[in-house]
């Protein structure tokens, strides 16, 4: 995970509404589209280059700091272009993918009522090293706002997020979580963001290995996708001094499904490529706080990925 979306305060600070929690929102197994072991797993195919044009072509594609003026250009259009003080309503919903239940968590401005006006959804895909609440809900005590839910609900979206498979509340299959697994979570995931809110069409917006999922399930499901927002997204990571030392561990990431991630590891996003006062020392130590009471292991599958098979869109 890049630090770069969660290493400063957004705009204001918001009054947070109790949560929320949905019960009983554990849809029945389904069957699972197939897979795409083959096209995340070797060279970039003429079929997958025409694919990845495709995603340009069918999806609005926002990179870093269009997101702002992308998505917010359009919370204008639907008369949210000063941002809600009303309380922030959230909720919690599960998917199934197989056996495997994967949490979903919610917020926009005020609970969803019968007959209103269907509000832009925004979903938001969390990276290799951290669960979704502490990429895009964080509350850092004392610094300002640094829930990106927060601020996008209050310019109008309905804001979805999701714990990947092996992630913070969502339960596991055992496997490594690699990029085409994070593509079937969506396919799982998003059947209920369209039950509840009626639109079958979302915007997307992922960082880091976040932005390879995002980008990846937009290559399968196009008809899904409006814009699509890419931050810190790896292509090939050609002279990546990252990516370097993650390819001199691509034997362990072959032969473990799970890799270390401490409270040291959480620290290291924040200082490995020498610019750590650019930060606030109190961010890493809340993602730590919000992090270790899931352990200290996380998948693999997605540093084995951006270490041996890109690029994967």
């Amino acid at each position: 995970m890049a630090p770069s979306a969660i290493c400063r305060p957004a705009r204001r600070s918001d009054r947070i509404a109790a949560h929320k929690v949905q019960d009983g929102e554990r849809p029945a197994p389904r069957a699972l589209a197939p897979r795409l072991e083959d096209a995340m797993t070797s060279p970039m195919s003429p079929e997958q280059a025409l694919a990845r044009r495709t995603i340009l072509k069918g999806a609005s594609l926002g990179v870093g700091a269009g997101l702002a003026s992308a998505l917010t250009a359009q919370a204008q259009s639907t008369g949210a272009a000063e941002p809600s003080e009303g309380p922030i309503w959230s909720a919690e919903y599960w998917a199934k993918k197989g056996e495997v239940a994967l949490n979903l968590w919610r917020k926009r401005v005020g609970a969803p009522r019968a007959g209103e006006a269907p509000l832009p959804i925004l979903f938001l895909v969390h990276g290799s090293s951290n669960s979704t609440r502490s990429s895009y809900d964080l509350s850092v005590p004392g610094k300002g706002e640094y829930s990106l839910m927060n601020v996008f609900a209050r310019y109008g979206y309905d804001v979805w997020t999701m714990d990947h498979d092996g992630y913070g509340y969502s339960g596991s299959s055992g496997n490594n979580s690699d990029i085409a697994s994070s593509v079937e979570d969506l396919r799982a995931a998003i059947p209920v963001v369209a039950r509840e809110t009626g639109q079958a069409k979302m915007h997307f917006y992922g960082t880091s290995s976040g932005a390879i999922r995002a980008g990846a399930f937009a290559q399968a499901e196009p008809e899904r996708v409006d814009r699509l927002v890419l931050v810190a997204f790896t292509y090939k990571g050609t002279g990546s001094p990252e990516i370097g030392r993650r390819e001199q561990q691509i034997e362990f990431y072959r032969n473990h499904n799970r890799r270390k991630r401490d409270a040291a590891m959480i620290r290291s996003i924040f200082t490995r490529d020498g610019h750590s006062a650019g930060y606030d020392a109190a961010v890493p130590e809340a993602i730590i706080a919000a992090e270790l009471k899931f352990g200290d292991e996380v998948p693999s599958g997605t540093y084995l990925d951006m270490a041996a098979n890109l690029p994967l869109v």
